[in-house]
């Protein structure tokens, strides 16, 4: 996502950066190649006309066209006006008032809302929060027995309606159960449509007036860009919303949604979700996502997966391996089998200053780390604590027990030697930026 629109933006702050000085025409020449990028990004007309006008106003005057660096002034400008066309900051969700809380999911059928459901739960309950899930969606075929296997998966108990049960049924007797097994939040997933119609609304309209519900959120695909946009506004309108959760911004979406959505309807984008499994699923952060549209990278965001992901008892030690130069290959699968849980290894590297917009020249196979793991499997327990010790003759057996070649098996080696220097390098100050250049030729 934002890939087309970055790559756009890029173009334009290379010219700045080449022009060094800049006068009013530079700036007005430059802004209009900003506006057809994100047209073309499919944002709303009304937010690209009102976003340059508040970057053009700031950008012309006297203190930054004079200034030493006008070309860093304007990112800065731009940065700060992406930032308030997205929402200005995170808003978390409000679950104040009755226990338990109740939040209402809406939407259109076919935006993940179901599953979003689910992954808002495993969400909720690693805050540490007790959520139960209820499914209102009496109308589409097996819609509650997928609301109930995926509940499963995530370790959250499921209120199973009873036969001839009607949506108002299904959600009081929800609650209830939540204050009998001491739940503080009932997550309640609504029928869909392929299109707004009045049933719809009115269903919708009668759970809100009758529970009260602390937030009411919208799920909202991504992928449908500015028709999203034109749902949100009429779910609001009509019902009331307190937030959004744009689903599928991993896929091939332009960003119009995401940078129009807020501007438009006036309600936050609070969660985005960012993949098919269960636990692809963000907060929101306005400031976050402006940084990755201009280059900037996620710094924020990687640490907290990888908080997530990586044992603390582990990671320390590994900690202390790695400054006495400890770091064997038993240390480097356990390593591989972390990255995987975070992602592809260009997932990760979108989320790095400078890296993002470099992605399409990187050339790596996902199956290399599968790969990788297996050879190392394939090592005795003393191999993989001194591996100086494999010969020809064991690197034979390896690619044998592993199913690859002797020269995968090189490889791998090898790529731990340049590990292990680039681990000596990492304790030397200012030598982050030569690492990974390194680390993604590796």
């Amino acid at each position: 996502m934002f890939e087309s629109l970055s790559d756009r933006l890029e173009s334009v702050f290379k010219k700045f950066r080449e022009k060094g000085k800049l006068d009013s025409d530079d700036i007005k020449k430059g802004l209009r190649e900003v506006r057809l990028a994100l047209l073309e990004a499919d944002v709303n007309y009304k937010v690209v006309k009102d976003f340059i006008s508040r970057v053009e106003n700031r950008a012309l005057s006297s203190e930054v066209i004079e200034s030493l660096t006008p070309f860093q002034q304007i990112i800065k400008i731009v940065y700060e006006e992406l930032v308030k066309t997205l929402g200005g900051e995170a808003k978390g969700l409000d679950l104040g008032g009755a226990k338990p809380a109740k939040i209402l999911l809406a939407g259109l059928q076919g935006s993940g809302k179901t599953t979003t459901a689910a992954k808002l739960a495993k969400f909720l309950k690693k805050k540490g929060h007790h959520p139960l899930l209820v499914s209102a969606d009496i109308y589409r075929p097996a819609a509650i027995e997928q609301l109930k296997i995926l509940a499963q998966k995530v370790e959250v108990p499921f209120y199973e309606p009873k036969s001839n049960e009607k949506p108002l049924e299904i959600v009081k007797n929800a609650i209830e159960m939540a204050k009998e097994n001491g739940r503080d939040i009932v997550i309640i997933d609504t029928a869909g449509r392929l299109h707004i119609d009045e049933d719809l609304m009115q269903e919708l309209i009668e759970l809100k007036k009758t529970f009260n519900p602390s937030e009411v959120l919208l799920v909202a695909d991504a992928m449908m860009g500015q028709d999203s946009v034109n749902v949100a506004k009429i779910f609001n309108e009509r019902v009331g919303l307190t937030g959004i959760i744009l689903t599928k911004i991993e896929g091939d979406a332009r960003g119009g949604a995401a940078l129009s959505i807020k501007e438009v309807t006036g309600c936050p984008i609070k969660f985005l979700g960012t993949g098919e499994k269960l636990d692809a699923f963000e907060v929101f952060y306005p400031e976050r996502l402006a940084g990755r549209i201009l280059g900037m990278g996620d710094i924020l965001t990687l640490i907290e997966k990888a908080q997530e992901a990586f044992d603390l008892k582990k990671a320390k030690e590994l900690e202390r391996k790695i400054k006495k130069l400890e770091f064997d290959l038993e240390d480097l699968r356990e390593q591989l089998r972390q990255m995987r849980k975070l992602g592809s290894v260009k997932d990760l590297l979108e989320f790095l200053p400078g890296i993002g917009r470099k992605l399409n020249e990187i050339e790596f196979d996902e199956k290399e780390l599968i790969k990788m793991e297996a050879i190392i499997n394939s090592m005795t327990k003393e191999e993989r604590k001194n591996p100086r010790i494999i010969n020809a003759s064991r690197k034979r057996r390896i690619a044998k027990g592993s199913g690859t070649t002797v020269q995968d098996v090189n490889k791998l080696l090898r790529s731990y030697e340049e590990m292990l220097k680039l681990l000596k390098q990492m304790r030397a100050p200012g030598r982050f930026q030569s690492m990974i250049r390194r680390l993604i030729g590796m």
